[in-house]
């Protein structure tokens, strides 16, 4: 037995500044993907996915049952038989190994579940948004639901703050662009749950929310508008005062080792690094007007291009 896929996401713009309602802006990306399975023999992953998944089942006997029900029976039976998730999607990296699981257990356990096909008004894309945060929160503590969101539907979401998310249309890719997004490999597993608890201990002093007000949230809502017009000029203006702002103001969620890389970056304009999701280590995400020059900036990192433009 192997389920439907469902894939990684990328939060483009947005992470941290969505928990206070900035813009935001995701794509699937298809790169990565992970479905439910069952087989005989059961690797070592295998074993640790279905562990993990009774706990999950656990969890889910108590969500909110007004807001979701799902088959418990036949998710506790094929639990029980070994189901386990088979995913290429690495886990602590930011590109939503979590919601790919929420994303096929809701698929395939959820009564009157909202689908795909459906005609998905706002109040079927927050109803689904809040059903995913709740299911989420067992890997995170706290979840806004955008990762499931994303890798259910499989289409770019913008988010316009916490009651306002539509499907969108990104530009088109250029294949030939020198105009590039790619993700930058740390090397590092990264925790989100520890990461969000800094930014919520930040969020205490005056001084640091209204930095995330004035300078953070202005410039991920104008890098999400640039985006989605298609003005890379004033995108990449905008992309560079934002990593400049995450490189002074979050540099607990960036690596030690890459604080030189990024201010390399802004200095030179070459790439401009931003997080992608709650940061701590997993992938940094790059922007870049010449991916040529940026790879060899980078040269001796893995570097995968996500997008040309």
């Amino acid at each position: 037995m192997r389920g439907p896929l469902f894939y990684s996401k990328i939060l483009l713009f947005g992470e941290y500044g969505i928990i206070k309602d900035s813009k935001g802006l995701s794509i699937p990306y298809n790169f990565y993907n992970g479905a439910l399975k069952k087989d005989k023999n059961l690797s070592e992953s295998a074993i640790k996915s279905n562990e993990s998944l009774k706990r999950f089942v656990s969890y889910l006997k108590g969500v909110n049952s007004e807001l979701v029900t799902f088959d418990i029976e036949s998710l506790q039976n094929d639990v029980n038989d070994g189901m386990y998730f088979d995913s290429s999607i690495p886990q602590g990296y930011g590109v939503g190994s979590s919601g790919a699981l929420v994303a096929a257990i809701y698929d395939k356990y959820a009564f009157n579940k909202i689908t795909v096909l459906e005609n998905l008004t706002r109040e079927k894309l927050l109803q689904l948004k809040a059903i995913f945060s709740e299911m989420e929160s067992f890997f995170h503590g706290k979840s806004s639901g955008l990762d499931p969101l994303n890798s259910y539907l499989s289409i770019p979401i913008l988010i316009n703050s916490k009651d306002n998310i539509e499907a969108t249309g990104i530009p088109s890719q250029n294949i030939e662009g020198k105009n590039a997004v790619f993700l930058l490999d740390s090397g590092i597993i990264g925790e989100t749950a520890p990461m969000v608890s800094i930014f919520m201990e930040n969020m205490k002093q005056e001084g640091f929310r209204n930095m995330l007000k004035d300078q953070f949230i202005k410039h991920t809502d104008a890098c999400v508008d640039d985006f989605l017009k298609g003005d890379i000029k004033s995108l990449f203006k905008n992309t560079k005062r934002l990593s400049k702002v995450v490189l002074n103001h979050f540099k607990p969620m960036i690596p030690q080792e890459f604080h030189a890389l990024w201010k390399k970056g802004i200095q030179t304009n070459e790439y401009y690094l931003k997080l992608c999701g709650s940061g701590g280590g997993g992938y940094i995400l790059g922007f870049t007007e010449d991916i040529d020059k940026a790879k060899l900036a980078l040269k001796g990192y893995r570097l995968e291009v996500v997008y040309n433009f």
